[in-house]
């Protein structure tokens, strides 16, 4: 099995609404959110199944636990697309989980949840791409 393998790409991840997004647009905080140039290579390098594997992974490990290992620090800022995706739709942690997608704090994320955060995750991605792309074409 090759990286970007691990998980079928017939496999279907919730639908995220539309309020979601404009909610997030009308942050000051949130939507200052933008990938960098480095982030943005490794996205179009490494391709969105193999950044998609990542963000599971992250999101099992880090955000998915009743009680994650330092809730509250545990995304870093910088250093993956997935960590500032993170930041940029409040699924950072468990505070911004449960504020902006109202998954209860101390409750372990289900299956389902783990699939909405990286539907919200990927969402936000697409976006970031489509947004480099219309500025690739001015």
């Amino acid at each position: 099995m090759q990286q970007g393998e691990l998980f079928p790409q017939e496999q279907t991840l919730p639908s995220v609404s539309d309020t979601l997004w404009t909610r997030l647009a009308r942050s000051s905080f949130r939507s200052r959110f933008h990938l960098n140039c480095q982030d943005m290579t490794y996205l179009t390098e490494k391709g969105l199944p193999v950044v998609m594997e990542h963000g599971r992974d992250f999101i099992a490990r880090r955000l998915a636990p009743a009680n994650p290992k330092k809730d509250g620090k545990q995304t870093p800022w910088k250093g993956h697309p997935v960590f500032v995706a993170q930041h940029a739709t409040g699924t950072c942690c468990r505070s911004c989980l449960e504020k902006w997608h109202g998954f209860i704090k101390h409750q372990p994320l289900s299956p389902t949840q783990q699939a909405y955060v990286l539907a919200v995750i990927i969402g936000w991605l697409e976006r970031e791409l489509e947004r480099e792309n219309k500025k690739g074409s001015l």
